[in-house]
């Protein structure tokens, strides 16, 4: 060997990417570990979001784990835990009750989704309210609250503040609707299967559905649960949507000449991953082995709890990092434009059955 000569890098040790990220991911379980504990006794709030609330808490409270050693961690479980969650979660769905509900209930149920994504679109622009927490806002509003925010973030790579400030505008009207739903549906004389599809399209988050429509009654509750789950699937062809608008626009950002002069595009040269993101295959997989019976059925309960877990792990992980004046920044308009979606999905889902002869 001659003098000066190099020996070629030696390839990084695994162990070493995982003594980098273990330290992180470790802390974003356990705050994960108690949010479900609060969850347990909160059902109403359920774990996830008070793992977001419990990261924001200990970052604030502890400054120290918002430092390099930790952070490693925190963007593993951000978003490959957070995939990870949403294929586990797949597992709970019955491919034969969606289709039964599901040709019940699909005008309504896309009545109120089509309500969601064009009202936020509409109302984001009038109230300033631009880019990924308007997405965000429309998407957990018109499909399935946090697990559709965790999903979309997965593919838009939205700003952790971003996913924060949509998440806990979901859970202030989930709170609401959990309370108000079951008095108004006394009043209006709604019958239980009326308001389980009430809930079922116009309470975001599955936690949330279930206190409300179990409250009404036990025939309400089976039903809006099976809408709830339903109304899940509409979330493969709106993700699928962003992903290829996302990729898009990164393709004609990196192939952009010097000049500033438009670059052309073709779906067919981009990766069929970033069209389709690997996890929302596992999801349908997941969803497709548990209605053909592979999954058995006693492993349902603890594939759900550790779906729930690993969703409440990734939320975790954000709120470690977030910083809270970035938030406040935003202002008001984000909430208020929850609240606008809000009511405008709870009265057009009323609005559609009675058009349908639902009500």
């Amino acid at each position: 060997m001659t003098a000066g000569t190099r020996l070629p890098a030696a390839p990084a040790r695994t162990s070493d990417g995982v003594a980098r990220f273990a330290p992180g991911l470790a802390i974003a379980a356990l705050v994960a570990a108690a949010a479900t504990a609060l969850g347990t006794l909160v059902p109403v709030v359920g774990g996830p979001v008070f793992g977001i609330l419990l990261g924001v808490l200990t970052g604030a409270v502890v400054p120290g784990l918002r430092s390099e050693r930790w952070t490693p961690g925190y963007g593993i479980a951000s978003k490959h835990v957070l995939q990870s969650s949403i294929v586990v979660l797949g597992t709970g769905l019955s491919l034969q009750q969606v289709v039964r509900v599901g040709a019940e209930s699909l005008p309504v149920m896309l009545g109120t989704l089509a309500i969601a994504l064009g009202g936020a679109w509409v109302l984001g622009r009038a109230l300033g309210v631009r880019g990924d927490t308007q997405i965000l806002i429309g998407v957990g509003t018109g499909i399935c609250g946090a697990s559709a925010i965790a999903a979309t973030t997965a593919v838009i790579k939205a700003k952790q503040e971003q996913v924060a400030y949509a998440i806990g505008t979901i859970f202030t009207f989930n709170i609401a609707a959990v309370l108000l739903f079951p008095p108004l549906g006394h009043l209006l004389g709604l019958s239980p299967r009326a308001f389980g599809l009430w809930a079922g399209t116009a309470v975001n988050d599955t936690s949330s559905v279930v206190a409300a429509a179990y409250a009404y009654g036990p025939d309400a509750g089976s039903y809006g649960l099976v809408v709830k789950l339903t109304r899940t699937l509409t979330l493969i062809p709106i993700v699928i949507v962003l992903a290829v608008l996302t990729a898009r626009k990164q393709a004609r950002a990196e192939a952009a000449p010097p000049d500033g002069s438009s670059a052309g595009f073709s779906l067919r040269t981009m990766p069929w991953r970033k069209i389709v993101p690997l996890f929302l295959v596992g999801f349908v997989a997941a969803a497709a082995l548990g209605t053909l019976g592979v999954i058995p059925h006693g492993w349902h309960p603890a594939l759900s709890a550790s779906g729930t877990f690993l969703i409440t792990t990734a939320l975790a992980g954000i709120g470690l990092t977030l910083r809270p004046a970035r938030m406040r920044a935003a202002g008001p308009r984000p909430l208020l434009l929850g609240a606008l979606l809000w009511v405008a999905v709870a009265a057009g889902s009323l609005g559609l059955q009675a058009l349908t002869g639902s009500l």
